[in-house]
């Protein structure tokens, strides 16, 4: 009935970058060199408007990691620190790279230790990265997890966007340290950017996704998992456009409602040409009820984000 109840008050209703510890340097022909480097960290976070801590495993004490953001072209040279206090060793897999799997992804980093790879971001698009270390279903569970963005080369291949944001969603269980429970789908919440009804209004700290009135809105939208499956949707809009993974060339246009598994992301355009709310949610509802609904709330004069594409990760209510 709670969950009714919520559901009906939605109804009703009348993201500067994450600190990614990103350096960028001039390439060869206009290609850039971003050397980014995480701290995998074992710490506590708040997943609550309410204050609850959740001891979380993540890339540089937040959940979801820092959002990464590259030109298609540009080579990303990455370096992964294991916190000294760590107790379990940890990895990194982006899947905006292709690169050989043992020399790479398969090394973890124990506390104190580090690794390092680069890249050449190659094709356009939004993209899962997370933690590759087993069990990898405990490590991306427990926030080792986030997203990359790859710009086109040529900006002109899709319409220029006027605000944008990251949502990242996932699953969460209470008990961090079940792993047979993750293996049995048997989850407590699902969330968006590591926080439940982090964007609903309605809830204790949350707050709403705010645009203005006729901009073009785009949503880089990255499902972590580990295993459930979302089905993205504007409540009251319609997707101008979708593009799988991102690219520009996947192109899908007037969409109601489209899946995302576990591992993937697709990039979202939405005009909202009237003032109002507009609930972005999983039409799995019981994911949805769950804790993954990001109110977007079009106005006149909207908040200014100053860049911010994941507003208020960390969480701080």
């Amino acid at each position: 009935m709670q969950r009714f109840r919520l559901l009906t008050l939605t109804l009703g209703l009348g993201v500067l970058l994450g600190a990614s510890g990103c350096i960028t340097m001039p390439g060869s022909a206009g290609a850039k060199v971003h050397d980014v480097t995480f701290t995998a960290t074992e710490s506590e976070i708040v997943i609550d408007g309410n204050g609850t801590k959740y001891k979380a495993w993540t890339f540089n004490g937040q959940m979801p990691g820092p959002v990464v953001r590259v030109t298609q072209g540009d080579t990303v040279n990455f370096t992964l620190i294991g916190h000294k206090d760590n107790a379990f060793p940890h990895s990194m897999d982006f899947h905006a790279a292709e690169l050989d799997f043992l020399k790479n992804y398969h090394r973890t980093v124990g506390p104190g230790e580090t690794h390092k790879f680069s890249f050449v971001a190659k094709k356009p698009g939004v993209f899962f990265y997370h933690c590759g270390a087993s069990p990898m279903i405990q490590h991306v569970a427990r926030g080792m997890f986030g997203a990359i963005i790859v710009d086109p080369k040529d900006p002109k291949v899709w319409p220029k966007a006027d605000r944008e944001f990251v949502l990242v969603q996932s699953e969460l269980w209470q008990n961090p340290d079940n792993v047979q429970a993750m293996f049995d789908r048997k989850f407590d919440y699902t969330i968006f950017n590591g926080g439940i009804f982090k964007h609903h209004p309605f809830m204790p700290g949350g707050e709403p996704l705010e645009v203005k009135v006729g901009e073009r809105v785009r949503i880089y939208f990255v499902n972590a998992g580990p295993n459930e499956f979302s089905a993205l949707h504007p409540i009251a809009e319609i997707w101008d456009n979708v593009y799988e993974s991102g690219n520009p060339a996947n192109k899908f246009t007037g969409v109601q409602t489209y899946v995302v598994g576990p591992g993937s992301a697709a990039t979202f355009d939405m005009i909202a040409e009237s003032p109002g709310a507009y609930p972005v949610v999983t039409h799995s509802l019981t994911s949805a009820l769950r804790g993954a609904i990001a109110v977007v709330i079009a106005n006149e004069n909207p908040k200014d984000y100053k860049g911010q594409l994941m507003p208020n990760t960390p969480w701080n209510p």
